[in-house]
């Protein structure tokens, strides 16, 4: 799908440290239960944010509030120092790109078809569009099978052929969903590995994650979401406390310094 050809200017660029989107004491309600109930998040330029805690915590939602596509009952959110309520359908693709937990399509599209969906909201030329489309399928290595179905696909390929599209929309903003849920070791390493780089570049990425050693490793800093608030708040080495993530998963939690690099690592307790 191609937007009309009279298209919105992208944002201006934002300069490190300084906020491009924000959630001001938000509370959103599912199905008649609350989700988030007071939840305020700053996202800045430069920065990676890990959105961590346990299942039904809020982290999804928040994530698509932070987006526009989930409303809220009370708060209110900003990108660009605007509400996005103020701001149209274009508007929003040029300024935050989303990946949701899982990718379908009924279409027999193929690999790079579904990469260059992120080119839609720009007005660039064919030649600009090939090369953000042969970049972001480069970096997230699935160059090699650019040509076949997307629905030909294991998950997780189909996963880094959706983050490609996300790269390829080059938005100021990035949103990802749990996006190393169905990859193996390496291509999570990757993928991680992928937000710091677009986060030195300039961007602003916010990232769900489950595994905590992740978050300690490649976030600039963590919120702690626990039954729809904000638990905690800040870099990792100063939020990741044993108490604190014990209480939060109700599950015992170690947390210490790898003995050759000091980096952060954090285990659930057992006794097997």
């Amino acid at each position: 799908m191609r937007f009309p050809r009279t298209r919105p200017a992208p944002p201006a660029p934002v300069a490190p440290g300084g906020t491009v989107a924000e959630a001001a004491s938000v509370r959103v309600a599912l199905g008649g239960r609350p989700v988030l109930d007071g939840v305020s998040v700053t996202v800045r330029a430069g920065e990676v944010l890990a959105l961590v805690g346990p299942n039904g915590a809020g982290k999804s939602t928040l994530l698509g509030v932070l987006a526009a596509d989930l409303p809220v009952s009370a708060g209110e959110v900003r990108m660009h120092g605007r509400p996005v309520t103020g701001f149209s359908a274009p508007e929003l693709a040029l300024r935050r790109a989303v990946l949701p937990q899982s990718a379908v399509l009924s279409f027999p599209f193929t690999v790079e078809d579904v990469v260059r969906m992120g080119r839609a909201p720009h007005a660039s030329s064919p030649a600009e569009d090939d090369r953000a489309v042969a970049d972001a399928m480069a970096a997230t290595e699935v160059t090699a099978f650019a040509a076949r179905p997307f629905s030909a696909l294991s998950g997780g390929e189909r996963a880094r052929v959706a983050l490609a599209r996300v790269l390829a929309q080059r938005a100021p903003l990035l949103l990802l969903d749990e996006p190393t849920a169905a990859l193996d070791l390496r291509h999570q390493e990757l993928v991680l590995r992928l937000c710091r780089e677009r986060a030195g570049a300039g961007d602003a990425v916010v990232v769900v994650l489950h595994d905590l050693g992740l978050a300690a490793a490649y976030a600039h800093r963590v919120a702690v979401l626990a039954a729809g608030r904000v638990a905690a708040d800040g870099p990792p080495a100063e939020v990741f406390a044993e108490t604190l993530l014990s209480r939060v998963y109700d599950q015992p939690v170690e947390v210490f310094p790898h003995p050759r690099t000091d980096a952060l690592l954090i285990t659930p307790q057992r006794n097997l």
